[in-house]
């Protein structure tokens, strides 16, 4: 899989960044949250990242 940096919110590589795939899909670096009281599966993780890095790995096409 190849990727591409799209946005992170800094220089080193520990910070949340999101990714485009040649998949045509999006990864996501970021912190893991808890104490959301969701049931997540196995197999699946929730990240949290940043509003504002979403919107600067979209140039401000969100919402």
């Amino acid at each position: 899989m190849e990727v591409t940096m799209l946005a992170t919110s800094c220089d080193k590589k520990d910070c949340p960044t999101i990714y485009l795939t040649d998949r045509g899909t999006v990864l996501v670096q970021g912190g893991t949250p808890t104490g959301h009281g969701l049931t997540i599966p196995a197999h699946e993780t929730l990240v949290e990242i940043p509003m504002d890095l979403i919107e600067k790995a979209f140039g401000g096409r969100i919402g």
